[in-house]
């Protein structure tokens, strides 16, 4: 088998994760392995049924074309159905996996190749949360662990009591499997995923490319923080989503670069080019690192149109589930790192795209309103763009009316 083309401008691909070993019995169609390239990941079907023979080991890097692995001409191993069967009569699943040695009982002990396999997105998420996969016992094809079981069991077994204050940062996950006697003194290295080696390369080439600057404002968010309040519980009854303030902020830049169209514009070698839509890329924080999933024409979408494609675009993200269409393209991006905390940023522009916004976290502090100081839940948003096409007018400007239209709602629904 030879490594297919995953999309255009793909030369290469990672091996990530062998999620069939060598010498497994594979059906045709069965997904073998996990494939990363600098965009996306990638499973890899098996193109016939037989036994699996690696020929890549996980970690290297592959051309495209290039021989991957080879299946050989096997029958079935027997007792794989037995295995199977058993595996969903659910009679004492987390005994099963401990017996591995008792060969000689094959209709009790034995399992299938996927039983107690955690799928990348719930590998991850065992380890974060510091949970074997021994202990989980998996609902997916042929016992595999899902993401949704790994999100069932990070709140449920037992030895989770300690984890319990964990969830905000992968550190705890680091910690448990590069654990050391107090003072010493060790490292650990770890080859740098296509992904995250894209990551650095287009940083990079952004700060060194591009005019950069960036200007900040704050806005009062009791008036969005009110309607929320008052109407989230409806809003979900009737549109199935939550009432965010992604969509708020969405709809105020889509109305914002209607005025100051040159904020969504981006340069294409000697011209300027100017888009009359406007596709937001959103960034996500996923497992493998960061990704920018696009909103397509979201000038033209209600609120909670705005919502159900954050939700389903992050889940995607969170699940190494997003192609390459989703994540290509883009006129303006909106980050969002007050979610971890930030207060303040300046966030780098997703080229080729002129302008990115930040959002940081909601503080409750003093404000002078109508001359008397009011605690107020304010927000700092940052705007970084390139000075080359964007003037420091049309940047402040086009925060000023993303302010103006956050901290006046009906303004997003009147479009004035």
């Amino acid at each position: 088998m030879k490594v297919p083309t995953v999309g255009e401008s793909i030369t290469e691909v990672t091996v990530a994760q062998w999620l069939k070993n060598d010498g497994d019995y594979v059906e045709m169609d069965e997904v073998v392995a996990e494939l990363e390239s600098d965009k996306a990941t990638f499973e890899l079907p098996a193109e016939k049924a037989g036994i699996l023979r690696h020929v890549a080991s996980e970690g290297d890097t592959l051309e495209i074309g290039a021989v991957i692995c080879k299946i050989e001409e096997g029958g079935k191993p027997e007792g794989s159905t037995d295995k199977a069967d058993d595996d969903k009569s659910g009679d004492e699943p987390k005994e099963e996996p401990q017996d591995d040695s008792s060969s000689s009982e094959p209709a009790e002990s034995q399992e299938t190749y996927a039983s107690g396999t955690a799928s990348p997105a719930a590998a991850k998420i065992l380890k974060e949360k510091g949970i074997d996969p021994k202990n989980v016992k998996g609902t997916g094809k042929d016992g595999r662990i899902t993401k949704e079981d790994a999100l069932n069991a990070s709140s449920t077994p037992a030895q989770s009591a300690p984890k319990a204050e964990s969830k905000e940062t992968p550190a705890p996950a680091n910690a448990t499997s590069f654990a050391v006697p107090a003072g010493a003194r060790e490292e650990k290295r770890e080859k740098m995923s296509s992904l995250r080696k894209t990551i650095a390369k287009r940083l990079v080439t952004v700060k060194n490319e591009t005019a950069m600057l960036t200007t900040f404002n704050e806005v009062d968010m009791k008036p969005i923080m009110d309607i929320r309040s008052k109407y989230k519980d409806k809003f979900k009854e009737k549109h199935g989503i939550g009432l965010g303030f992604m969509s708020c902020f969405a709809k105020a830049v889509c109305m914002a670069l209607k005025e100051w169209p040159s904020v969504n514009a981006r340069i294409d070698e000697n011209e300027v080019v100017f888009s009359n839509f406007v596709d937001i890329s959103i960034a996500v924080s996923a497992p493998k690192g960061l990704v920018v999933p696009v909103i397509r024409n979201a000038e033209s979408m209600s609120l909670q149109d705005i919502e159900k494609s954050v939700a389903e675009l992050a889940g995607k993200a969170r699940d190494n589930k997003l192609t390459i269409e989703e994540m290509t393209g883009g006129t303006f991006t909106i980050t969002n790192g007050g979610v971890f905390g930030s207060m303040m940023s300046t966030p780098i522009i997703n080229a080729p795209q002129s302008a990115i916004l930040g959002m940081h976290n909601i503080i409750q502090r003093p404000v002078a309103i109508n001359g008397e100081v009011v605690i107020r839940p304010m927000m700092y948003v940052a705007l970084s763009y390139d000075h080359r096409i964007i003037d420091g007018r049309e940047s402040v400007s086009f925060l000023v009316r993303v302010k103006e239209l956050l901290e006046d709602p009906t303004r997003l629904l009147l479009d004035v």
